[in-house]
């Protein structure tokens, strides 16, 4: 339908005017963004990312993810440690190497004669490993538990002197330690360390990701068939075009962007997402 404008009023006619002359000034006030989305497949032609939902936040995602995580800092595995119900004898072996892990050829590797003989776990799971053995040359105790009572003078010489022979059995045969996370596996704190660290991770991120679909949402826009997208009547500043944690794929490789992009009022930005500026690349699954 079309409207003759001679037979309106003047104050239609000046209405109607300052309407066009409102949107005119709002749209020079504002800008947008046009983006090209694609991904690149190790020795292959870019692929447009299709029907992805691309967010324009005010502040970048990893800027956010770094406040997230200063409020929620990760657990200290000297903490972690304290709260355990081990000797203080392992306890203070885990805190000097850093470790929980009691498997593996790195634990057997820390494992000095020492550590063997001072750790009351270790030293445990080391006899329980080494005895029992037919022709063995592993010592053999010749203390008597009834020498702990009648006649404890001997019984403390003969433990001395079994803790020795054990020592030196222990130094110079090194791979007699293999074998032992066998006899430690109910005192490895690795899967509950993990689990811990894995718990703080997703509650980081989570929050990192509501945070940016709220608090820090500017604009957001699903890409085309041809990996192209629009977001309009996005006031002036600087942004960040990001993905979230969702990846753009392409055969083995897989992309996310937080990207910066510059605002100006009056223009439209311009922007093409490729593995160039992604800044996280994962292997195809």
């Amino acid at each position: 339908m079309k409207i003759n404008l001679r037979v309106l009023p003047p104050a239609t006619l000046l209405l109607l005017a300052l309407g066009f002359q409102a949107a005119a000034g709002q749209a020079a006030q504002t800008g947008s963004i046009e983006f090209l989305a694609r991904v690149a497949p190790t020795d292959g032609t870019p692929q447009p990312v299709r029907a992805q939902t691309f967010y324009l936040l005010r502040k970048s995602l990893s800027d956010i993810r770094s406040d997230v995580e200063a409020q929620d800092p990760a657990p200290k595995m000297d903490d972690f440690i304290d709260g355990l119900s081990e000797s203080p004898e392992l306890k203070a072996w885990m805190k000097q190497n850093h470790t929980v892990e009691l498997a593996g050829s790195d634990f057997i590797k820390r494992l000095t004669p020492e550590a063997v003989m001072g750790v009351p776990e270790f030293y445990a799971a080391y006899i329980r490993r080494n005895t029992g053995y037919p022709g063995s040359l592993f010592p053999k105790p010749k203390y008597k538990e009834k020498d702990r009572q009648k006649n404890p003078e001997k019984y403390k010489r003969l433990v001395a002197e079994f803790h020795d022979a054990v020592y030196h059995f222990c130094k110079d045969n090194p791979d007699s330690t293999q074998g032992m996370e066998v006899e430690l596996t109910d005192f490895n704190a690795t899967q509950a360390w993990e689990h811990l660290k894995y718990v703080r991770r997703q509650r980081v991120e989570n929050k990192t990701l509501r945070l940016a679909q709220t608090d820090f949402l500017a604009a957001q826009a699903d890409s085309d068939l041809d990996g192209r997208g629009t977001m309009t009547n996005v006031p002036p500043g600087d942004y960040w075009l990001s993905t979230l944690n969702i990846p753009a794929q392409a055969g083995d490789v897989r992309l996310r962007w937080d990207a910066h992009v510059k605002v100006r009022a009056g223009e439209t930005t311009r922007v093409e997402l490729s593995n160039l500026n992604a800044v996280m690349q994962e292997p195809g699954q």
